[in-house]
């Protein structure tokens, strides 16, 4: 990134990217996917489709077309288990405030449905914070196609060679670079940091303070 390429705009995916549901989803699935898939599937099976819509992994994983009881078992125990299971990742919250206190515009762009973003938000203080969220239900396309991030720079009014898009997942990137924003991961992605890379990273966060420093806002204490 040039010197005098201004960052306006950052957009966060949400679940392993900022907030912490990595373990809420994998016990979510096990949860939902029990009696239905063989003995030896384990959390090394979810791990690589984290970041796709719901059904799809579903799908995927049982083998079956119609998921509508799977998804029911899988909400009804995300949505019991999700306030003991969540958390911030650290130096979210504190990046979050020093970006917003900068000037510097913050949206949400998630494959999660809109209810269950905005109670993750609301519960760790990020909502006020955002002023942009895309979820699943705002869009006819998932990542990794452009239109989530495209849509989230449409109601930001943000250019998109001046916008990050902050992701663990291999669609954040494909569907950043699709929408013409630089796609960013975050090195605690349970899916590594290679697979980040290949997905066309061009930076990688491995603490959430060293954002601050790829939106110019210097001075800042990690």
């Amino acid at each position: 990134m040039t010197q005098h390429q201004k960052i306006k705009a950052v957009l966060f995916d949400l679940d392993g990217t900022i907030i912490d549901t990595n373990e809420l989803i994998i016990q979510s699935f096990f949860h939902a996917l029990k009696g239905v898939v063989p003995e030896g599937f384990g959390r090394e099976h979810i791990i690589p489709s984290m970041g796709q819509p719901l059904t799809t992994q579903l799908q995927e994983f049982s083998g079956q077309e119609d998921v509508a009881h799977l998804t029911q078992a899988y909400r009804e125990y995300n949505h019991l288990r999700h306030d003991e299971m969540v958390a911030l990742f650290p130096g979210v919250a504190e990046a979050v405030k020093q970006l917003h206190a900068a000037g510097i515009q913050l949206g949400i762009v998630t494959t999660k449905m809109r209810a269950t973003t905005l109670r993750a938000l609301e519960l760790l203080g990020l909502r006020d914070y955002m002023e942009t969220i895309v979820t699943l239900d705002d869009v006819e396309h998932a990542k990794p196609h452009p239109e989530p991030v495209e849509k989230a720079m449409q109601a930001l009014g943000s250019v998109p060679s001046e916008t990050l898009m902050v992701g663990d997942s291999s669609v954040d990137m494909k569907s950043a670079i699709a929408a013409g924003a630089i796609p960013v991961g975050v090195a605690w992605s349970l899916k590594g940091e290679r697979n980040l890379f290949e997905a066309g990273a061009v930076h990688m966060l491995h603490e959430m303070h060293e954002l601050l420093a790829l939106c110019g806002i210097e001075g800042v204490q990690g």
